[in-house]
């Protein structure tokens, strides 16, 4: 059967639940201190607290900073602002140098934990360690973000196979129980990759929502599947926010563009408020 016409069908016989709306802040390697990272918290908690439809916001720091940002948090008893992490091991112990385990996380106050993003994926990041990751940090009480998406789109349609291998492989063989814990976080690589490339229409990534939605409803069921959510990774006109968002099915946005410049940070914050 087509994707096209199984993504219609789809589409037609189900309603995107409401669930409340999630940003999540990938840092990368910023900012270079930690008094700049910690600073930058303080100014969102006192920006954000009067916001009624503020969203839950995950912030993804560099690993030196997770701790003291997390005394930040705390102390401000803010249930909106989470900490997640950039990536973890696959083994809670062992001797591998450099690698951090997911129960080193936990200890740090850290609830989020990113996995498959497209950067480590290019550098030969495969589906099976994404799947061995996403086994042990759910296994210890995380929330998964798993990154998908395709590297190049074509016009027949076969960058839905990639995406849904994607997808299959980096769940193979978890507990459904398990599988409530996770985010799927589409990144479209070949737009995110050309800066100068149109942005995506917002029907084409209504569309890959519904998909990925899809696979999920396979994979766990529909009472665990329609509850997943998906939200976008690449760029988008906040001219157009409150039509994009609305019209693009999706629960939310891993953003990584401005994520150190507060007002503007501030600014997409704001922005989630205003959507209905």
């Amino acid at each position: 059967m087509c994707y096209h016409f199984v993504i219609k069908k789809y589409y037609q016989n189900e309603q995107k639940m409401l669930k409340k709306k999630i940003i999540i802040a990938n840092w990368k390697m910023g900012p270079d201190s930690i008094k700049e990272a910690t600073g930058f918290v303080s100014q969102i908690f006192k920006k954000i607290y009067f916001l009624k439809n503020k969203p839950k916001i995950v912030i993804c720091p560099p690993l030196p900073y997770i701790s003291e940002i997390k005394k930040n948090v705390s102390s401000n008893k803010n249930n909106d602002l989470n900490i997640g992490a950039q990536d973890c091991f696959y083994e809670d112990k062992g001797p591998f140098t450099g690698e951090i385990s997911s129960l080193s996380l936990k200890s740090l106050g850290v609830k989020y934990i990113t996995i498959g993003h497209h950067e480590r994926r290019l550098r030969g990041e495969t589906n099976e360690i994404v799947n061995k990751k996403l086994k042990n940090l759910l296994k210890n009480g995380f929330t998964g973000i798993l990154c998908v998406g395709e590297i190049e789109k074509d016009e027949t349609g076969n960058y839905l196979k990639f995406i849904e291998e994607e997808i299959r492989e980096c769940l193979k063989s978890i507990q459904k129980n398990y599988l409530k814990n996770i985010i799927v976080a589409y990144q479209p690589i070949s737009n995110l990759l050309n800066e100068n490339k149109n942005l995506l229409h917002t029907h084409e990534i209504k569309q890959i929502s519904i998909f990925i939605k899809k696979i999920l409803v396979e994979i766990c069921g529909r009472e665990i599947g329609l509850e997943i959510p998906i939200v976008y990774g690449g760029n988008f006109d906040k001219k157009n926010f409150e039509f994009f968002f609305l019209e693009s099915g999706t629960d939310g946005l891993l953003t990584e563009k401005d994520v150190f410049k507060k007002d503007k940070f501030l600014e997409l914050i704001k922005l989630f408020d205003n959507v209905k």
